[in-house]
């Protein structure tokens, strides 16, 4: 590496922690006003409103604002070094435009690594202690007398079987008017229901109280009464809540193996949580992508200096952020494939990107 590219390396990296580092100071003090009510009412000391709620909210937010602001970072200070006509004097060394943009490449993919690893490693942890707070203190499903609770609760749990539960509460891990329903040929082969179930936190297993089985076979049935019986089924009291938040908190391997379970149990409406499974990987390729876009784009000296590139910066940005909503909002509520939803952004961005840089290269 030459001293041209540890200088523009320096400048990308100490310009992209600064503002990043600002924009989180002015989050954190516009959401210090808004919930200072919510903090007060909470009774929480200062230390556990840092420790159970900002070590996850900051995360959350600096993970949404980091490909924007790298693009801003780049635009920044690299139309500061095309107004001060040190890109012409690099170019006209005999650098070539591709070799300039060595270090773009090598800053975006260390930054690129860095989001990639919180999204699979330090977001989830963050937005477990941010969602579990936000859900107890702030958003007011909480229950203060310990009880969330799901009513009228359907499911599959394979292809053949079906499931529901009329209460089931999420504190004591118990519901009440079980049932499974398990079909052969269209033709119901076995029915259960069961007047209360409980998890077991001993043996992960499911205890069932006033038990009924069916057992149909042709025209004959067979009932056999149990007051109490044990049974292992492939879902957990945690799959039985109903958390908005639940997709995000959860590690990749976790969530992986929800999305198998969902799929197995045919579940609809999985998009939400393959979109997430797929922006984990897409999101921090973008990083690349928009470092690259902003440095050609403000590579080029003009009349408007650096606030016609940050101008032009604030356009794609918004306009990345509308094709990523719109993808994932068709990919949710349609039939977008979910893969597709999140990358194709980035699929769009990369040929601008392309395009751009043949007419900057000229």
């Amino acid at each position: 590496m030459k001293k041209i590219d540890s200088y523009i390396l320096k400048k990308f990296l100490t310009t992209f922690f600064f503002c990043i580092l600002l924009m989180t100071l002015i989050v954190v003090v516009i959401d210090i006003s808004e919930k200072t009510d919510d903090f007060v009412k909470s009774k929480l000391s200062f230390w556990r409103i840092v420790t159970d709620y900002y070590a996850g909210f900051i995360p959350r937010i600096d993970a949404m604002l980091f490909p924007l602001f790298v693009f801003i970072a780049t635009i920044f200070f690299t139309s500061k070094m095309a107004e001060r006509s040190e890109i012409v004097a690099i170019l006209s060394s005999g650098v070539s435009f591709r070799r300039f943009l060595l270090p773009y490449w090598i800053g975006s993919t260390f930054l690129a690594l860095i989001l990639w690893f919180g999204y699979h490693s330090v977001l989830p942890k963050a937005n477990a202690v941010w969602s579990t707070f936000d859900t107890k203190y702030i958003g007011g499903s909480y229950d203060y007398t310990g009880t969330n609770s799901s009513r009228n609760y359907y499911f599959r749990i394979d292809s053949n079987t079906y499931a529901g539960i009329r209460y089931f509460d999420t504190a004591s891990k118990s519901g009440g008017n079980f049932f499974i329903q398990r079909f052969i040929n269209n033709q119901m082969a076995y029915n259960l229901r069961s007047d209360n179930i409980a998890w077991d936190t001993a043996v992960k297993k499911w205890k069932l109280t006033g038990v009924m089985e069916r057992l149909f076979k042709g025209d004959s049935e067979t009932v056999k009464r149990s007051r109490n019986l044990t049974m292992e089924y492939n879902f957990k009291p945690r799959d039985l809540r109903r958390d908005e938040y639940l997709k995000d908190r959860l590690s990749t391997q976790d969530l992986d193996d929800l999305i198998t379970l969902e799929k197995l149990r045919g579940t609809e409406g999985i998009s939400s949580l393959l979109v997430e499974r797929y922006n984990r990987d897409a999101i921090p390729v973008s990083v690349i992508i928009l470092t690259l876009i902003g440095a050609i784009l403000s590579s080029k000296k003009v009349r408007g200096g650096s606030g016609f590139h940050l101008a032009l910066g604030v356009i794609w940005s918004v306009l990345y952020i509308l094709f990523s909503r719109f993808s994932i909002v068709f990919a949710t509520k349609g039939s977008f494939p979910a893969l597709l939803a999140a990358w194709t952004p980035n699929m769009i961005f990369a040929a601008l990107t392309y395009y751009f840089y043949l007419r900057a290269s000229k």
